[in-house]
């Protein structure tokens, strides 16, 4: 059922940013890329450890990551990447996993980066 809604725009990651503390987002570039910049509030799970995270017990996740794992059914978890590819990748494999309402920003960081400096 591949449709619009598995992935978001540049506006709605926006305002979800801004309105809501429910949202789970989730950067999987590779080191080098996140220290080059990122959006606020993303958790860094770099695309080859995503399985693993997502099979890791809470108190792992949270161990490791600082923040505590996504339940199953949260309502706005969000994958990005630099051009959009892996997060496509990323947001299909979590709903594999069971994350319902994963979505991948498909603008990813590129198009962010680029609009945040207008």
């Amino acid at each position: 059922m591949a449709n619009a809604s598995k992935s978001i725009s540049f506006t709605e990651l926006k305002a979800l940013i801004e309105s809501n503390k429910d949202l789970v987002l989730i950067d999987v570039r590779s080191d080098g890329e996140v220290n080059g910049g990122r959006i606020p509030g993303a958790i860094h799970i770099p695309i080859h450890t995503l399985d693993t995270a997502l099979c890791m017990n809470p108190d792992d996740f949270k161990a490791k990551y600082g923040v505590a794992k996504p339940a199953l059914n949260a309502p706005h978890m969000v994958f990005y990447c630099q051009s959009g590819r892996r997060g496509e990748m990323a947001a299909g494999n979590a709903r594999q996993r069971g994350y319902t309402n994963a979505r991948n920003y498909a603008g990813a960081y590129s198009e962010w980066s680029r609009r945040q400096r207008n």
